[in-house]
């Protein structure tokens, strides 16, 4: 499958120039402009890339640790279920957990349930 780089490329030039981040806050499920990334990192999709996340830390005003959401079905020791996000089942990706700018985000979509939230933490610790 071809990526199309210099399209992201286009956008991802667009998003940095859009000006000041959004306010975001743990727990926050975002749609976030991803890109297009390097072999099996998670891509986003759509005309302006972008995937669910899940907010896990706020490293600044201007950055934040987030995870990747997918729909796939298949089981993992990585993956987390979240049940229904913006009306499919969800899960996040730990192992896909990276740092990114708050310009990145498009849109709120839900608060994580805080027992949820916990589970996904301690997960993430475990890793390292």
């Amino acid at each position: 499958m071809d990526k199309d780089f210099d399209k992201w490329n286009e956008e991802k030039k667009k998003i940095h120039h859009n000006g000041a981040g959004r306010f975001y806050h743990e727990r926050e499920i975002w749609w976030c402009s991803l890109g297009v990334n390097i072999g099996s990192e998670h891509d986003g999709g759509g005309l302006t890339f972008q995937r669910s996340v899940l907010v896990v830390k706020g490293l600044s005003a201007h950055t934040y640790i987030i995870i990747p959401l997918t729909t796939s079905k298949s089981k993992h020791s990585m993956r987390i279920s979240l049940g229904n996000i913006d009306g499919e089942e969800s899960a996040v990706v730990i192992s896909q957990l990276r740092v990114v700018d708050t310009r990145r985000f498009t849109e709120r979509l839900s608060i994580l349930n805080k027992i949820i939230f916990e589970d996904i933490r301690k997960a993430v610790k475990m890793m390292f």
